[in-house]
């Protein structure tokens, strides 16, 4: 999408094709500038969704063993089966498809309160 308002002008030199590319330039800078910040505010965004409040408290995956129970605290699920789930099979697929799930779900949350 080209953004609508931008403006860039010269008149450094005599030659008005000259100053047209001077201006093309200034204006090629200036859409660059304002995509790498954007892209970067994507990026920053949702990293912050990702990483959540950094407490030492915050826990993230519960391990336990005596009860073959694999619990993800982010997401507030359990899974049992603590074996299949180490060895990489179906269990930690249903957990990462869990996690995009919630991160999308957070993502339009996050759109949903912005357009408010």
């Amino acid at each position: 999408m080209i953004p609508i308002g931008v403006v860039s002008e010269c008149q450094q030199e005599r030659s008005q094709l000259k100053n047209k590319e001077m201006a093309m330039k200034k204006l090629r800078a200036k859409l660059y500038s304002m995509y790498l910040e954007e892209e970067t505010n994507k990026r920053y965004h949702a990293r912050k969704i990702q990483v959540g409040s950094k407490g030492r408290s915050e826990k993230i995956r519960t391990y336990n063993f005596p009860q073959n129970r694999v619990t993800d605290h982010r997401i507030n699920k359990s899974l049992h089966d603590l074996e299949t789930f180490m060895q990489g099979e179906y269990l930690l697929d249903e957990l990462v498809q869990s996690l995009k799930d919630y991160a999308d779900y957070e993502s339009l949350i996050e759109i949903i309160s912005k357009k408010l």
